[in-house]
């Protein structure tokens, strides 16, 4: 008994040992765990509310218990079938073409060898997800606007003045003007990680693939795609995740 507790007090000494040591990132991990907690967790008191009949005036803590009564009125809603299947088609789609692009732009991204036309290539594709919804949408509506948008201007001057239909007054636009906006917006900032997992790879492999005369492209899908597929599978499975965000 005495010589556990001689090893519990010298393990407990050098593990405050250890942590005196590394106090630098413990302190710098402090920050996003005071991030998480704040604009994490903290929220998830607030989902509560699904299962009250909230009200402003009483607050949340203070506003009747109904229990299942809001999702059972949601599942038999009349809109509860469109829902699903706006929010299925919405996830799908943008999956589809979401996550296989930015894959693609940095293997393309990686092949570069001029490092101005890489790093302006970079900057440029990565300035987009710093800007606003709002502003996405003003900057939409100024490019396909049918009077004044550039959209109207070319099909005026191709057709002799002519004016276009309206595509934000087409409903079965407003899916592919959601995606692919996403995907303009997104691009550049979601290739950040595959870039990293790229600069990983082992040169040597590339110089062995090189000495046996591969080309570029086959060590491309030889070498930096089977080098990649694990950090894309992580993010894969964390974009299904996240799915059901849109509804």
């Amino acid at each position: 008994m005495i010589m556990v507790a001689i090893k519990k007090r010298s393990s407990r000494k050098s593990w405050v040992n250890i942590f005196k040591e590394q106090w630098q990132l413990h302190l710098l991990m402090l920050l996003p765990v005071i991030y998480i907690l704040i604009f994490a967790y903290y929220p998830m008191f607030g989902l509560q509310i699904a299962f009250k009949d909230f009200k402003a005036t009483a607050g949340i803590w203070s506003s009747k218990w109904v229990g299942f009564k809001h999702f059972s009125t949601f599942f038999h809603s009349y809109m509860f079938k469109r829902v699903i299947i706006n929010t299925l088609r919405i996830s799908i789609y943008s999956i589809a073409t979401g996550f296989p692009l930015p894959i693609i732009f940095a293997l393309i991204l990686n092949t570069m060898r001029g490092m101005r036309i890489k790093k302006f290539v970079q900057t440029v594709t990565y300035m987009p997800h710093f800007i606003s919804t709002v502003v996405m949408v003003g900057l939409l509506m100024q490019i396909l606007s049918p009077v004044t948008g550039l959209y109207g201007g070319l099909y005026r001057l191709l057709t002799n003045g002519m004016y276009p239909s309206d595509i934000f007054g087409q409903p079965k636009a407003f899916i592919h003007l959601y995606v692919w906006s996403d995907v303009w917006q997104s691009l550049g900032w979601n290739s950040i990680i595959y870039l990293a997992a790229l600069s990983g790879i082992d040169p040597q492999l590339h110089e062995a693939a090189q000495i046996d005369g591969a080309t570029r492209f086959q060590r491309m899908i030889h070498i930096e795609l089977p080098g990649i597929l694990p950090t894309a599978a992580v993010l894969l499975i964390m974009r299904f995740g996240s799915g059901y965000s849109l509804m």
